[in-house]
This record gives structure tokens, C-alpha cells and sequence, in this order.
């Protein structure tokens, strides 16, 4: 990818994180508002302050130097605070209502994303999701071509020119139904020379390779592993599989996460950095991939990032929503009061914890770029 288009997907990717992060925080404000709760500020970005003004509501709107998502500041934030407005004031009841509304949201882009996908064409979740739903008499199947999904380092293939995400339409003139017939045509052509003609970016190129004579390490004669999506298309049953999908995958990704801890704990830190991204990793290299691969790949990346954060924020993890919550329901639970001094030192060690895994990842992330 050219320099300037890199540039660009990255800014894209930063826009769409923040959007997401700020459809988050309205609403949290929303709910706020509708339970007396006194919203004192809405930021896009995070301080220093930029620009700010102060609307009919009362509420002061801002725009801040760092721009990394935004924030919604409530009055009496903490949850022992007394005072009429104050968050702390507000009932048990409101008070989940204020820190799920946010998960809300993002669940609910999701589901509104994965509907437009699933009317214009929804990746089948092979090895994601167990039995994915449909509605059979209104689903159309879409085979897109066999594709190029990995190449081995050295071998025809690379020296040939072939990149990743190369559809492959002919294979020395043979047409590919299916990811095995590769390994079936390039079996019965090792050792020659033949003609590969293949897409990319819409662009039909052609290519000789000579193959290998043996395939002595079992990677194959090309040396690609082959992929080959299948779409999912309807049409009014679309909202229907936007919904049950967002249920599916949110069951992935819980499932994943728990995991990962299991990874953890079992001090397998290696393999966790190497299936998860953090900022670095999402906007230097998952969202110029996902632009560079068309605009469906790149809906399909919000959906499931917006996804990824009603999940993280529902969780019982101090700093976060759903730990603030719990922690809220815990003191509530053994009866003691919850104090301002208590709840901070109980938030920040959280946040602390949560930017040291962030720092992690982006060490882990900055080190892809190298290879």
C-alpha cells in the first residue's frame, strides 16, 4: 500500500475507533439525563481541551487534542456522593442502567452493521461459530474465488509476485471451484512451468511459476495456502440475522476471552500477544488491510471491534462499566459503604493493570510491522 493510501487508512480506522467510543459515552449520557443525573460534560477526544461550548441543556461539549475516543462527565461521579444530580444519588437501578447503556450502543451498531452485511453478503464465520444462523428459503449462497490466503517464504509463489488476498482464476487454465483443487492441479503439475492467471484489486494480472518437484516440508508445490470466503445473503430476514449473529459471536467472543486468560494464567504470554491487537496493531496494520480490501471488509471490522467493546465493558473488570457495576453490587452485597477514597484506589489500580496489558500488546504490535 502507497504511503498516502496507508496514511488515509489509518485515519479512517482512527475515526471509525472514535465514533465508536463516542456512541458509547452518549449513551451513557442519555440514560444519565433520563434518571436526574447531571451531565456536566461531553468530550470527543481526550484533554487537553481544544474548543468548547456550552449547549441549552447545560451541558458542556468539547473537543480535545488527543484524539483516542471520548468521555462523558457526570456530576458526583463517585458512588457515596449525596447531592441531588449527583451519579452517586441515583438508584441501584439507574445506576446499571447508566453503566450498561454504553454496551448498549455498541451492541446495538453491531447488530445494525451485521444487517447491512447480511443483505449485501455476511462472511460465513467458518471455525468461529458453530452452526451459523440462517434462514434457508431466504439465504443465497455466494462462493467468491479461491484466493491466496498465506505464502511460505521463498517459495514459487513469492518469487512469482503472488500476495496475499490474490484471487485465482485460472491455474494453467484450469478454472478452481474449491481451495482443494490447488493442491489436486499444482500435485499433478510439479516440477513445470505453468500459467496463473489472478485478480487483484480488480485488476486481472498473469503470471508463470515453475513449481516445485517435491514438496519434501509439506507446504505444498506452490507454496500457498489456499483460502475461499462464503457469503451469506438475504433479504428480509436480514434484521433477523443481524441480531442472532451479534448473539453468536458475542458467545465467540466470551468464549475467546476465556481463553486467553486460561493462555495467561498458564503463562503462555507469547501466544496471547499473537491473536490480539491492540491500537497500534488495529490502525497500523487490521484497518489498512481492511480498507485495502474493500469497504464490505471494513464495515465487517467495525461490527466486530464495536462488538469487541460492549463485550470488554460488560465484563467485571474495575475501571471499566461492568466493573464499576460490580464493584457498585459487591459493597452493596456485604453491606458496607462504598467510599470515594475506596472506590478510586479500586478504579486506578485497574486502569493501571489495563494500561500496562495495553503497553504489552503494542510492544507485541510494533514488532509485526518488522515482519
Amino acid at each position: 500500500m502507497e504511503v498516502v493510501g496507508f496514511v488515509l487508512s489509518i485515519i479512517v480506522g482512527l475515526l471509525l475507533l472514535v465514533l465508536l467510543v463516542v456512541v458509547h459515552e452518549l449513551g451513557h449520557a442519555i440514560i444519565a439525563r433520563r434518571n436526574g443525573v447531571v451531565v456536566e460534560e461531553f468530550g470527543i477526544g481526550f484533554p487537553p481541551k481544544a474548543w468548547g461550548k456550552k449547549l441549552k441543556n447545560g451541558v458542556l461539549f468539547t473537543l480535545n487534542w488527543l484524539p483516542l475516543g471520548g468521555f462523558v462527565k457526570l456530576q458526583g461521579e463517585n458512588d457515596s456522593a449525596s447531592k441531588k444530580g449527583d451519579y452517586g444519588a441515583a438508584s441501584l437501578w439507574a445506576k446499571t442502567k447508566i453503566l450498561l447503556a454504553g454496551v448498549l450502543m455498541n451492541w446495538l451498531i453491531a447488530v445494525v452493521l451485521f444487517t447491512g452485511l447480511a443483505l449485501t453478503g455476511l462472511p460465513k464465520f467458518t471455525g468461529v461459530i458453530d452452526n451459523q444462523f440462517t434462514v434457508p428459503s431466504d439465504t443465497t449462497e455466494i462462493r467468491e474465488p479461491v484466493s491466496v490466503g498465506t505464502i511460505v517464504a521463498g517459495s514459487p509463489a513469492e518469487k512469482a509476485g503472488l500476495q496475499a488476498g490474490d484471487q485465482l482464476l485460472r491455474f494453467n487454465g484450469q478454472a478452481l471451484d474449491k481451495p482443494d483443487d490447488l493442491s489436486t492441479q499444482t500435485k499433478a503439475d510439479k516440477g513445470k512451468t505453468v500459467e496463473i492467471i489472478y485478480n487483484r484489486k480488480n485488476v486481472e494480472h498473469q503470471t508463470n511459476v515453475t513449481l516445485l518437484a517435491e514438496d519434501k516440508d509439506d507446504k505444498g508445490y506452490l507454496g500457498v495456502g489456499p483460502a475461499q470466503r462464503t457469503l451469506l445473503k438475504s433479504t428480509w430476514s436480514a434484521p433477523i440475522v443481524g441480531v442472532v449473529t451479534t448473539f453468536q459471536l458475542t458467545e465467540a467472543t466470551l468464549k475467546s476471552l476465556g481463553n486467553m486468560i486460561v493462555q495467561l494464567l498458564s503463562g503462555k504470554v507469547s501466544e496471547v500477544s499473537q491473536n490480539v491487537a491492540g491500537p497500534v496493531g488495529i490502525l497500523g496494520i487490521i484497518f489498512p488491510a481492511a480498507v485495502e480490501a474493500g469497504f464490505g471488509t471494513l464495515v465487517l471490522l467495525t461490527a466486530i471491534i464495536s462488538l469487541t467493546l460492549a463485550v470488554m465493558n460488560v465484563l467485571p473488570i474495575p475501571a471499566l462499566d461492568g466493573g464499576r457495576l460490580f464493584i457498585t453490587l459487591l459493597f452493596r452485597a456485604l453491606k458496607k459503604p462504598l467510599s470515594k477514597e475506596t472506590e478510586e484506589k479500586i478504579h486506578a489500580t485497574g486502569f493501571m493493570v489495563l494500561m500496562g496489558l495495553v503497553v504489552l500488546v503494542t510492544i507485541a504490535d510494533v514488532s509485526k510491522f518488522g515482519r
